[in-house]
């Protein structure tokens, strides 16, 4: 029986010794695999900011020239003749084209 209970306290030592290895093992893997995300994440932060704020700022849109806004308005005014607008839409169509 004493080579029973040495056969079972070294396999115990063994499977334990083991446990604790892969333990560490995977520890230093997950540390080692959060400090390569962590890095690959801040490189990938820097180019996005680099990307944003190289772009050129969208340029404002041109201000409508007087002769398309007085085209417009004659367009306005048919379309109110003909009755297709009513007083009310002719004078929000009409206020909206002046107010550009």
């Amino acid at each position: 029986m004493p080579g029973l209970l040495r056969g079972m306290a070294r396999t115990a030592v063994v499977a334990g010794t083991a446990t604790a290895v892969s333990g560490r093992v995977a520890r230093r893997q997950a540390a080692r695999y959060a400090d390569r995300d962590a890095h690959t994440y801040a490189q990938r932060e820097q180019a996005y900011e680099q990307e944003v704020y190289q772009q050129p700022a969208p340029a404002p849109p041109a201000a409508p020239s007087t002769d398309d806004m007085i085209e417009q308005l004659e367009q306005l005014g048919k379309l109110k003749e003909q009755g297709i607008l009513t007083e009310e839409e002719f004078a929000e169509q009409k206020a909206r084209i002046l107010a550009r």
